[in-house]
């Protein structure tokens, strides 16, 4: 049996860059050259975006384009 085979475990974790204690650490993990890439959080899509609105109560409905605008003060 080989007892020389090394398995690698794949982490994902969340950091605060704007904080202290952060920007330590994702320096300490280049230092070791073992931070391998840094991953963005994906923007919602347009449609996502609008979903949560609706969901939230941040929609109005008008039943024209007068009422809307009355509305607004227009």
């Amino acid at each position: 049996m080989n007892t020389n085979l090394k398995i690698m475990a794949t982490y994902t974790i969340t950091l605060n860059e704007r904080t202290t204690s952060g920007k330590a650490l994702i320096e300490y993990l280049n230092a070791l050259g073992i931070l391998m890439h840094k991953v963005s959080a994906k923007e919602k899509s347009s449609y996502l975006s609008s979903q949560e609105d609706k969901l939230a109560g941040r929609i109005e409905k008008f039943s024209s384009s007068e009422e809307m605008f009355e509305s607004l003060g227009i």
